[in-house]
């Protein structure tokens, strides 16, 4: 693995490592997951990754850990695969403010479950940690949905919306997790008996994951996180936290780069 610190105050990386450091507690961990082949972007992502693709003037890897950096994230996490030098060289070559860590899938793309698990030394601890998308450009407040997250109390907790999407996540009355449909080929997957009309909405990128997920997985390799939460929401607490007041943008397609690089104006 490789991995760069930043030091942008007297707080040393040793500090942040060290379990009795007086600066333990300050520690807010997140992961970007950046290792996607980027296939929808096309000719965009022929010689370089998805988080390298600029978005106004900057990679949407810029923007994504400047946002944490506001949010109070001192050490992030970038997951690697696709062109994983440069993403590796622009990490490195930057000072971003936080402690950046790489996890390397050189060797195998993980899918978004295998990624996180594969970045357990990183993220593993007492508190729990966010994980951001790194094509999800949003307002969305990710301190209030960390705190929301340490309030309940949660295994994971999931920004949802109610906008468009193909798949939907399926939440009871108390938004607790209890299955997932596609719309398009008609699929259901409820795993527990669930009690009246369950509310669908779309998965947003961002969740927040208490370590005690690590214990729970009991998958290996490569795996989805959502099959995962899906496997785990009958018998534990995996809830959804609603976003849909938020604007939310899927920057997956050529044509939605403009349009995040309007928004992010707005911001």
């Amino acid at each position: 693995m490789f991995a760069k610190s930043v030091a942008f105050t007297p707080i040393r990386r040793v500090d942040f490592a060290n379990p009795n450091s007086i600066y333990r507690e300050f520690i807010m961990k997140a992961m970007v997951l950046a290792a996607g082949l980027g296939t929808r972007l096309g000719k965009l992502t022929s010689h370089k990754p998805k988080a390298l693709v600029e978005v106004a003037g900057q990679p949407l890897l810029a923007h994504i850990i400047a946002k944490l950096v506001r949010s109070g994230f001192t050490n992030i996490t970038v997951n690697v695969h696709h062109f994983a030098q440069q993403v590796i060289d622009f990490l490195s070559q930057n000072d971003f403010g936080a402690s950046i860590n790489i996890s390397s899938e050189t060797d195998q793309l993980l899918d978004t479950g295998g990624g996180i698990l594969k970045a357990q030394s990183f993220l593993d601890g007492q508190e729990p940690f966010l994980v951001h998308n790194v094509d999800i450009i949003s307002d969305i407040d990710l301190s209030q949905i960390m705190s929301n997250h340490k309030q309940s109390g949660a295994l994971a907790t999931l920004a949802v919306s109610s906008r468009s999407s193909t798949r939907k996540l399926l939440f009871d009355s108390a938004m607790q997790l209890r299955g997932w449909k596609n719309l398009t080929s008609g699929e259901v997957i409820i795993p527990s008996n669930s009690n009246g009309n369950l509310k669908e909405f779309a998965f947003s990128g961002i969740h927040v994951l208490s370590p005690q997920i690590f214990s729970a997985i009991n998958s290996c390799g490569r795996f989805s996180i959502i099959d995962t939460y899906l496997s785990l929401c009958a018998d534990k607490n995996v809830l959804g936290y609603d976003v849909s007041t938020s604007h939310v943008l899927d920057v997956g397609k050529p044509d939605s780069i403009s349009r995040a690089a309007d928004f992010l104006k707005l911001v």
